[in-house]
């Protein structure tokens, strides 16, 4: 049996294909800036592109190149692309598919920057946009334009964790000659492969999930063809958001674990999901292994998994989403998520501060929104801590 036919976990410890000369069992660490050739001759083919040579780490270097063939095979694309941060990753697919006069069609609530940057910079070179809830995909039909090129779509969402069907998704965007981009970040490619699903592009924050320890910033393109890859990957190149060969290392390390990890933390989430559900002073509670959740059936066909993400509303709104924040203990007040350690947080006035009143409103996020990132600690301890904590909230 071959790595390529070989399960999910075995692929997260053996895929790639890397094989270092010294038969070093890690892929190390090659921090350099620069390669040298053969010969001219060697080296002329390089920049042709005529031989799989390294040139210069900001086009290609053997550490990044390990770490985008894994995540590449483990969402099913041709191939990888590593970026120093999401917003890279973001702003790489941005640049590459999107010209002055072009319009993107995105969902509502999705990560504030990938929004934000579209309507304050991008609109400045003549991209439109338009944000719909895309988990009634009626919306996406009806904001179609002539010039749309784009339909970027992050299920689960950020942070209402709504599910957008990625099939019909799919369907909508072949017949309007669509490109489909899914931010896979909530999910991983554990839990979900928007590529066999249909999209055409992938982008993960690797700081999160894949990655797993809070100890990085990467991001990661995956293309699901030759062409579109070619295409991304000069983009990058241009732009210049290579990711590090020392933080290519330290993911490379949290990638091992990411099945573990994931199962560890959905399994946390699903009882602290079922705690807060039942808390007299939760108004509600949107986590996609929850019969309650609007597109519960939807996110068991569609994913392998719920996540370890949860969403829940405090009936006092605001001022009891703060209490509740500063008083926990064991989780820690930050943004991000997809750490080994939980994370609690309130978009409103952090992740999602920059987008408007109306567009929070319209989007579901309430100024009493709490997004948790559930790690891998002892279960108890972390309902313990938001008891107390809720018991301090009016």
């Amino acid at each position: 049996m071959s790595v390529n036919n070989s399960g999910f976990n075995t692929k997260l410890i053996h895929g790639g294909g890397y094989k270092d000369k010294y038969g070093s069992v890690n892929v190390p660490i090659f921090q350099s800036s620069t390669f040298e050739f053969e010969t001219a001759e060697e080296g002329a083919r390089c920049f042709l592109g005529e031989s799989e040579g390294y040139i210069y780490t900001r086009i290609g270097n053997p550490t990044i190149n390990a770490l985008e063939r894994s995540v590449a095979e483990l969402e099913n694309g041709f191939g990888g692309i590593g970026t120093s941060s999401g917003m890279g990753a973001i702003n790489t697919v941005y640049m590459a598919l999107l010209s002055k006069g072009d319009h993107m069609i995105s969902s509502d609530a999705v990560y504030g920057p990938s929004r934000v940057i579209i309507e304050e910079h991008y609109s400045r070179f003549g991209v439109d946009s338009t944000y719909v809830t895309t988990s009634d995909v009626e919306n996406i039909k009806k904001a179609i334009k002539p010039n749309t090129k784009v339909l970027y779509i992050e299920t689960p969402a950020n942070p209402t964790i709504e599910i957008t069907d990625l099939k019909a998704c799919s369907e909508i965007a072949k017949e309007n000659g669509l490109v489909l981009v899914v931010d896979n970040t909530f999910s991983s490619p554990y839990l979900q492969k928007p590529l066999d699903l249909g999209a055409d592009v992938v982008v993960h924050s690797m700081t999160k999930f894949i990655n797993g320890h809070a100890d990085i910033v990467g991001g990661m393109v995956v293309a699901k063809t030759k062409e579109m890859y070619k295409k991304l990957r000069s983009m990058m190149i241009a732009l210049g958001c290579n990711l590090d060969p020392h933080q290519s290392y330290l993911v490379i390390r949290g990638l091992k674990t990411l099945a573990v990890r994931m199962d560890r933390a959905q399994e946390n989430a699903m009882i602290i999901a079922e705690y807060l559900e039942k808390h007299p002073k939760v108004e509600w509670v949107r986590y996609p292994g929850l019969k309650s959740h609007p597109q519960y059936e939807l996110a068991k066909k569609q994913m392998d998994g719920p996540g370890a993400l949860i969403s829940f509303g405090l009936k006092g709104g605001f001022q009891s989403g703060k209490t509740l924040m500063n008083n926990v203990k064991i989780s820690i007040l930050a943004v991000s998520l997809g750490g080994v350690e939980s994370l609690i947080e309130h978009p409103a006035s952090m992740t999602h501060s920059k987008v408007s009143p109306a567009d929070k409103a319209k989007a579901g996020i309430s100024d009493g929104l709490v997004r948790y990132s559930v790690g891998i600690e002892d279960v108890k301890d972390l309902i313990w801590d938001l008891e107390q904590a809720l018991e301090k909230v009016k």
